[in-house]
């Protein structure tokens, strides 16, 4: 293994990277102010980045994505996290949405959703936090779905479920077998088109201020065809496991990217900055920033690429993944924050893209699993090695 970019990658992920400096970038102000200004540009770069050669590079290519390997494409994902819109302008916000229709779903679904899907004409959502259930604890969720002939009727309540109103289907998690069913055996995935009668949309949730488009939908009464099922029934924890580990290998890549961003306009900002009698670059508590952020980012990057490397090898990795959760989602909070630091009330302002940053990097240490939760997880799994008489030293697992 090595933590350099592989030769065959460096070309695509150079281009990836000029087009988010050059093209997205620059285009941010536009696309954060909202409104049909926004839609356009989007829809320009989404043009752009097709014409480029750079559009759906992590998808399959089976239904007409790039089938850029996944290690090769964590490199990618790295530079595409550089802004919020890369996802959106490049085509993969719906990659791990169409890696699970990929694995799971049957023809028709594949045939209904999954081209479309990867061509950037329709859009996927994915429910399964709850507003009365813990969301670290899904074994608790209690949407649940009956079979009433040869129909699932749906009932609950699920929030952040990001994309709805614009979707053309939710993914939801229900529990459909009965008490006494072993938690992790009672819960299965079901495709809900949207529209259909008794799928509503109660309310868009703003975080922290920024209205990033994920609601709160009930679901009362909901009728779907028992064909409706995505993998087998009361295997929905094992599908949204497949769905969530790699994701979180895309996630810490991308807060990688915002890291970097942040990094860069740290070092500009100590370098261009005069104040006291000279650059802020000469202040040792300034230079501190610059050390702490670099160990950080680089700690987080080595990390991620082991993980990345284990689950390409068909590990779980499920340790490895928890740890750079946790890891990954400080170092972005932290970096940041230092960088808004060196700015001062710049820092605060729409000026500069830190603002929004920061704002992210706060939900990061919540969503796909509160820092907690993982912590705990990574840790009870590593002392049950050493009870069973092994050990966790590196390579030797």
């Amino acid at each position: 293994m090595t933590f350099e970019v592989p030769e065959r990658v460096r070309p695509v992920r150079d281009a990836v990277h000029t087009f988010m400096t050059e093209r997205v970038e620059p285009a941010e102000p536009v696309l954060a102010a909202g409104g049909e200004a926004a839609a356009e540009r989007l829809r320009d770069l989404r043009r752009e980045a097709k014409d480029a050669g750079l559009w759906a590079l992590g998808h399959p290519a089976e239904p007409g994505g790039g089938g850029v390997p996944f290690l090769d494409y964590v490199f990618v994902n790295e530079v595409q996290g550089r802004s919020e819109w890369g996802q959106l302008a490049l085509g993969t916000f719906t990659l791990q949405d169409s890696l699970m229709l990929h694995e799971y779903a049957d023809a028709r679904w594949r045939e209904r959703y999954l081209a479309p899907m990867v061509a950037g004409e329709v859009s996927p959502s994915f429910a399964m936090t709850e507003p009365e259930v813990a969301g670290s604890d899904p074994t608790g969720l209690r949407t649940t779905a009956e079979l009433d002939g040869d129909e699932w009727v749906i009932r609950g309540r699920k929030w952040f479920t990001t994309g709805a109103a614009a979707a053309a289907y939710t993914t939801v998690m229900c529990r459909t077998e009965p008490e006494g069913t072993p938690p992790h055996r009672a819960f299965s995935m079901i495709i809900v088109p949207t529209g259909t009668p008794g799928h509503r949309i109660v309310r868009d949730l703003p975080v922290l201020g920024l209205a990033g488009g994920h609601y709160e939908v009930a679901y009362e009464d909901v009728r779907v065809p028992a064909g409706n099922l995505l993998g087998p029934r009361g295997e929905g924890f094992r599908i949204a496991q497949r769905r969530l580990g790699p994701g979180r290998i895309f996630h810490c890549m991308r807060w990688l990217g915002q890291a970097q961003r942040a990094f860069d306009l740290l070092c500009e900002r100590l370098n261009s900055r005069t104040a006291f009698g000279g650059p802020l670059a000469d202040k040792q508590l300034m230079q501190r920033h610059v050390f702490e952020s670099y160990a950080e980012i680089q700690s987080a990057r080595l990390l991620t690429l082991q993980a990345a490397h284990r689950i390409d090898a068909g590990d779980e990795a499920r340790v490895e993944i928890s740890v750079i959760k946790v890891v990954g989602a400080r170092m972005l909070h932290n970096v940041v924050d230092r960088a808004i630091q060196a700015y001062g009330a710049a820092g605060l302002t729409d000026d500069l893209p830190l603002s929004r940053m920061y704002r992210h990097a706060r939900e990061a240490r919540l969503y796909d699993g509160p820092d907690e939760v993982h912590t705990q997880s990574a840790a009870r799994r590593v002392l049950r090695e050493y009870r069973d008489g092994g050990n966790w030293e590196f390579g030797l697992r």
